[in-house]
């Protein structure tokens, strides 16, 4: 068998039927070098267009039949793709989550993958064909319900495959040429990164950075995958390399910035931290609405304060329950997080450098995160791009 290489193409490389076309008949050209498990996601903004058609029709979806409804669109992407490549000349087989052998927990919205048993993709490997996986979604082995392992979920697939077969690297083919030193829209200046390793690109992702599921980075970082983020247009650009790697000697370096655009703040009633938290999780149960990302939680005065980010379609949906709710307040005011990833985050040094520099264009801080690789600000939510480009010279 030739070397194994696992891509995933992103929902924008996939949005019409040229853009299949195109990139199936790069997919072709790669399989005569390499045997390839593809992954895809669904095609442009379909799993949106998904969600605002459960949300017209339900005003609390049940997540079990939120997963029966968004594993829909990789289903269409897979078959697309498979088409158009043998009708290449190049023989392909399509696969969901679940005849692939990705096992979850029983988790509905956001599973987690607990074992992999590829048996039906390493059969069509050994004759030759091109595997086209739908990404995002598994099976529970104990429930035999579907599942999906929530938004970006393709990239978690694509480095589950990845370490199955213990593949040479797995690709994570977009629209963007590489992984920038901040948003490209919103920084004109940002430049592209040529390598990272594991730590640093798990610490963009849990703050912002869109270019890989948090989750998959911190899946490719236990099975050492070798993880490339590039263009699905073109074979030969640099884009950015991801693996093991430490600095050879410490240093205060700053190396990117990025932001969740919407952070929730809420006061609970209940002061105690554990008590608070439960009290959420159990109404966002209770309402069908997967538990967001938590971004901080503390005892402030009498009652606890809790930040909290995710996806737009959960964040309104948290926002209208909590909007008349007696235990819980939300904040008056919309939040974000501008996060400088560096090296050398502990020391004053980079924190002085980033308060001097906001205090020196009048923006104002609400709050300051700092952890082994970052330096977090919340702003309210107009002023982000106004920080992101503020501090982007600091880099």
């Amino acid at each position: 068998m030739k070397p194994l290489i696992v891509q995933k193409y992103g929902g924008a490389t996939l949005a019409d039927p040229e853009k299949i076309k195109s990139v199936s008949s790069r997919i072709a050209a790669q399989s005569k070098e390499n045997s390839l498990i593809v992954v895809v996601s669904a095609m442009g903004k379909t799993t949106n267009s998904l969600i605002d058609l459960a949300n017209q029709v339900s005003s609390h979806p049940q997540r079990r039949e939120m997963d029966m409804l968004l594993t829909v669109g990789e289903r269409i992407s897979m078959s697309l793709v498979s088409m158009a490549l043998n009708d290449l000349g190049c023989p392909a087989i399509s696969f969901t989550g679940s005849q692939a052998g990705i096992f979850t927990d029983d988790s509905h919205v956001n599973a987690f993958i607990k074992d992999v048993k590829p048996m039906r993709l390493d059969e069509a490997l050994k004759n030759n064909r091109v595997v086209i996986l739908a990404g995002f979604q598994g099976v529970s082995p104990v429930t035999k319900e579907i599942t999906t392992l929530g938004r970006g979920g393709s990239d978690t697939s694509a480095v589950a495959m990845a370490a199955a077969f213990n593949a040479e690297r797995c690709e994570i083919l977009k629209d963007v040429p590489a992984v920038f030193t901040a948003d490209p829209n919103i920084v004109k200046s940002a430049r592209p990164l040529s390598e990272l390793n594991y730590d640093q690109l798990m610490e963009m992702t849990f703050w912002g950075a869109k270019v890989l599921h948090y989750r998959s980075v911190e899946l490719a970082k236990m099975r050492d995958v070798t993880l490339y983020i590039g263009p699905a247009s073109s074979k030969t650009s640099d884009g950015t390399i991801v693996k093991k790697g430490l600095n050879m000697f410490e240093s205060c370096k700053a190396l990117s910035l990025n932001s969740h655009e919407l952070v929730l703040g809420i006061h609970c009633r209940e002061k105690n931290p554990a008590k608070a938290l439960q009290g959420l999780q159990n109404l966002l149960d209770k309402n069908q609405i997967a538990f967001p990302q938590l971004l901080s939680c503390e005892t402030s005065l009498d009652k606890t304060e809790i930040f909290l980010t995710g996806p737009q379609e959960i964040m309104f949906a948290v926002k209208k329950e909590l909007e008349k709710h007696p235990d819980f307040t939300l904040l008056p005011t919309d939040y974000s997080t501008v996060t400088l990833t560096c090296t050398g985050a502990t020391s004053p040094e980079m924190t002085q450098k980033v308060l001097n520099t906001l205090t020196g264009k009048n923006l104002e801080t609400q709050k300051i995160l700092i952890s082994a690789m970052s330096l977090t600000v919340l702003v309210e939510a107009p002023l982000r791009k106004q920080v992101i480009e503020c501090l982007h010279p600091l880099i």
